[in-house]
């Protein structure tokens, strides 16, 4: 299991011992997105969707999800995160929309988790708001773009 952090000599799962890294500002980005019909895009920029604001829900939905994430990932850290921005921009060339995370700390451990989930609720709760609408919305692929801060240095995704 060399190289798996969450993994204990013998193999079992546990929670990374931290206290021994520095503490450093740390900033990650990820995005995602929800591919619908142009109709149902439609009920996001015009404002219409019968259950209200798609952006915002889904935008205030992001930042509890980056807040909650060691309560979801078992082996996540509670951090105090200094900073979650989250980004919904219509595209009607997808059709859909796309989702960027930004989320940050000053801490001994990184925020790729916390960004990953800020983006995953907030897609999850653009399928929620316009379900009614579109059951076969495509939700993905969500990814890390980007990370700054900690031991292993910055690292940005590639891009062909």
């Amino acid at each position: 299991m060399s190289g798996l952090t969450h993994f204990d000599a013998q193999g079992a799962a546990h929670m990374v011992d931290v206290s021994g890294k520095d503490s450093t500002h740390r900033v990650a980005v990820a995005s995602g997105s929800v591919s619908m019909a142009p109709e149902t895009l439609a009920l996001v920029t015009e404002g219409t969707a019968k259950k209200g604001d798609v952006s915002g829900v889904a935008r205030l939905a992001g930042i509890m999800g980056a807040k909650r994430t060691s309560d979801l990932i078992p082996l996540c850290h509670p951090l105090p995160l200094t900073k979650v921005a989250i980004d919904i921009t219509p595209d009607p060339a997808l059709p859909g929309v796309r989702i960027s995370a930004t989320v940050g700390t000053t801490g001994q451990t990184g925020v790729e988790m916390e960004a990953l989930t800020a983006v995953s609720v907030a897609c999850l709760t653009v399928y929620d708001m316009l379900k009614a609408a579109q059951k076969d919305m495509v939700i993905g692929p969500a990814r890390l773009e980007s990370k700054t801060g900690g031991k292993s240095g910055d690292w940005q995704v590639s891009t062909p």
